[in-house]
């Protein structure tokens, strides 16, 4: 699987201590600033060599969705928080939005090892992808198109647009997970306007990623995060 994508990479076997994979990860984000390549890490299961399948279908063209990135970026987040306020009947934004002041900071990535007690429950991936900007990384790892999920084309300009707003880079893959790692936090961003915009890439992050469901509480939370964190249900 790892030689499929046609890169360096490093196997983390099952029943490794989950730490060393963020380690290493951090690790080769710095050393990718000088040697050309962003990290990211997958977990290594039949859902990466579907991946790895469709990246092989001749219909499929990494470089044209890496090519079809737009400078439309934040009209996608907008259009689809329009969308889901009408959707959930949002009236009252001050209802929506509450006014919890606490909430739960990310400092870990956690989507490759869920529930694990810390250590892996399946062989983990850290590929150094060989791109130029994070936000190509996309055209590696083609998640998305189903349920609320943004499709590839939708999901790289969010990507190009949330790393030249916060400077945050795709980091974790699984197939209903995503993380990113935001070292400059909201990189001086409200903290709302923020939250808002994780609602709209993923309204779950908000209605079962909170304990209150209100857009406060999770903007709370950003405000010391260094790790976003989003799952499709």
């Amino acid at each position: 699987m790892a030689e499929g994508f046609a890169c360096n990479y490093t196997v983390f076997e099952q029943g490794t201590d989950a730490r060393f994979v963020e380690q290493a990860y951090r690790k080769a984000f710095e050393a990718g600033k000088e040697a050309g390549f962003y990290p990211a890490i997958v977990v290594a299961n039949e859902y990466v060599a579907d991946w790895l399948k469709e990246m092989d279908h001749e219909n499929y063209g990494r470089d044209s969705i890496i090519a079809s990135c737009k400078e439309d970026g934040k009209s996608i987040l907008d259009k689809r928080l329009a969308g889901y306020m009408e959707d959930f009947g949002i009236r009252l934004l001050d209802d929506w939005i509450g006014r919890e002041t606490d909430g739960d900071p990310i400092s870990n990535f956690t989507g490759y090892c869920p529930f694990c007690g810390g250590m892996l429950e399946e062989d983990v991936l850290l590929l150094e992808v060989l791109v130029h900007n994070p936000w190509e990384m996309i055209g590696y790892f083609p998640m998305g198109g189903w349920n609320d999920c943004p499709g590839p084309e939708e999901m790289i300009a969010i990507c190009k647009y949330w790393y030249e707003k916060y400077k945050a880079v795709p980091a974790v893959f699984t197939h209903d997970v995503m993380e990113f790692y935001a070292p400059e936090g909201l990189n001086g961003v409200d903290p709302i306007e923020a939250a808002k915009e994780h609602y709209a890439f993923c309204t779950d992050r908000v209605y079962q990623g909170t304990r209150t469901g209100k857009l406060s509480e999770l903007a709370a939370g950003l405000e010391g995060s260094q790790v976003w964190y989003f799952w499709w249900d």
